[in-house]
């Protein structure tokens, strides 16, 4: 870690640092805090061990290797550094195409042999080739403004990009086909969840031109290793360039030996100016908490008083799951989210609820951890307006929570409670009255409501060994339109959700995951 970047703690009256590796201390009870990069692993063993933890920092964005759920139960802060790593990240993928497309590593290997072969390493110029960029959150866009400097063609796909931010940002918005099929060069830089594992396999790599170039600088999985072997070896691959792997150290040999796959160790964000802006932010991060100022990187609690929290918390977690529920059903970009609140949910600070509601909402959405403080941020960056308003309607609830999500083709609205006994509830969707416990694995189902519909369903689950738990069907007049919010047991594959949409009275079936 960058001592330099240490410095706000290492110069404070009020802190004492040891420098250390964890395993290396014999007593670990008398610490505050603790900062770690990657290579530390915190887990919930090594929590019980340090009872006077109050703030883990993570220099750096990912925070794999720290068991949030542990911090969370220990009453533990977990921070990270979102926004150092931006500018070398990008950087780096700009660096890996320009030498993917110009043979650069080959050309040093060779001439360092000895060798002096011009021919074997004629190259592509950038200029006047088609970019495609798959995520287009904060690094996304600096590698845009780059690549719009060497003249190249930007196509970008971000299911909630808007329209008037890629305006703004001069960029052509696109399809994820789109892209695969028009682009010369396609780069990643999105999560890894569950629908973008592999989301660069054998089915979509086969729709990209032939001599497409792949680029992977966000998360190992994202492109499917087995079907980037496939394509590089019949030669509709010209090449790809890999910074992260779907298991690290990497380890795949045939990949690597490829002349046209160049590889670096995972080192987009390893640049002295990024160590030096995660060890800094963090370090500030720390120093303000245990002063007693709130933690403005929070990735697991809100930064409240116990004693608000505790008021606030069943609803905190109620619209964390509500914003969760929203992101992943309203798959096209939003422009604007309206909270309403009625019942005694009003009597709270709601500014907190909405702002988790958000966090929740944009945490599919973008490629870096999202909490209360930063989702306002993240929300203006991404052109999407949100408030809040009190309502006297409780639709027979002691409390209700309203939202009401507006994209640029759809609105979308969703209601939810907390009942002291059974816990948080979500009671409506899109005005279909429902009872649900917002949890596990869903599948959210549009429906005619006719005989069959829901047997045919059931039996196709059964064939595939999906167990329900529970279900919920919702309708607003017989024979009309209905939904299903299914519980089952286990995730459920998208082949099983491709096969209910052939049902017949089935017209939508999405999985949510809570």
């Amino acid at each position: 870690m960058s001592k330099e970047g240490l410095l706000p703690l290492l110069e404070s009256n009020q802190v004492e640092c040891l420098e250390k590796n964890v395993n290396d201390v014999d007593d670990l009870s008398q610490f505050d805090a603790l900062l770690v990069r990657s290579a530390t692993t915190v887990t919930d063993e090594l929590l019980a061990k340090m009872p006077k933890l109050k703030i883990v920092a993570r220099a750096g964005v990912g925070v794999d290797n720290i068991d949030l759920d542990a911090a969370t139960k220990r009453g533990v802060v977990v921070v990270n550094a979102p926004d150092g790593n931006t500018i070398s990240t990008a950087e780096h993928t700009f660096a890996m195409m320009m030498s993917l497309l110009r043979n650069i590593p080959q050309a040093v290997a060779s001439i360092k042999a000895g060798e002096w072969n011009r021919k074997a390493f004629q190259g592509y110029e950038l200029r006047g080739k088609t970019l495609g960029i798959v995520g287009f959150g904060r690094i996304g866009t600096q590698l845009a403004q780059r690549a719009k400097a060497f003249e190249m063609s930007l196509l970008v796909f971000d299911p909630f990009l808007t329209k008037a931010r890629a305006e703004k940002l001069g960029v052509t918005t696109a399809t994820l086909e789109e892209v695969l099929t028009g682009s010369d060069i396609i780069t990643v830089h999105t999560p890894l969840t569950k629908e973008t594992k592999g989301l660069l396999g054998m089915e979509n790599i086969a729709k990209t031109k032939p001599g497409t170039f792949l680029i992977n600088c966000a998360r190992g999985g994202i492109i499917d290793e087995q079907a980037l072997k496939h394509f590089l070896s019949n030669g509709h691959i010209a090449g790809a360039a890999l910074d992260v792997f779907e298991e690290e150290p990497a380890t795949d040999k045939e990949l690597l030996a490829f002349p046209n796959v160049i590889g670096t160790p995972h080192i987009a964000a390893s640049t002295k100016e990024a160590q030096l802006n995660v060890a800094a932010q963090v370090s500030e991060e720390v120093l303000r908490f245990l002063e007693g100022e709130p933690a403005s990187n929070s990735i697991n609690l809100p930064t409240l008083s116990k004693e608000i929290y505790e008021k606030v918390k069943p609803f905190y977690e109620l619209t964390r799951s509500m914003g969760n529920i929203l992101s992943q059903v309203m798959r096209t970009p939003v422009q604007e989210i309206d909270v309403y609140y009625g019942g005694t949910v009003t009597n709270l600070e709601t500014s907190i609820t909405t702002r988790s509601l958000m966090a929740g909402f944009l945490q599919p959405r973008v490629d870096a951890a999202v909490n209360d403080v930063n989702a306002s941020l993240i929300a203006k960056e991404r052109g999407i307006n949100f408030g809040e308003k009190q309502m006297n309607q409780t639709y027979g609830y002691s409390n209700i929570i309203h939202a009401i999500v507006r994209g640029e083709d759809r609105i979308f609205e969703i209601k939810g409670t907390y009942v002291k006994e059974y816990g948080p509830r979500i009671v409506n969707i899109n005005g279909f009255n429902v009872d649900f416990t917002p949890s596990g694995h869903l599948i959210y189902i549009q429906h005619n409501d006719r005989p069959g519909v829901i047997g045919r369903m059931g039996q196709l689950l059964a064939d595939y060994q999906v167990n329900i738990a529970t279900m919920q069907v919702g309708r607003k007049e017989e024979g009309g339109e209905a939904i299903m919010m299914v519980a089952v047991d286990k995730l459920v594959e998208e082949k099983v959700i491709n096969e209910l949409k052939l049902i017949e009275g089935i017209y939508f079936a999405d999985t949510i995951e809570c």
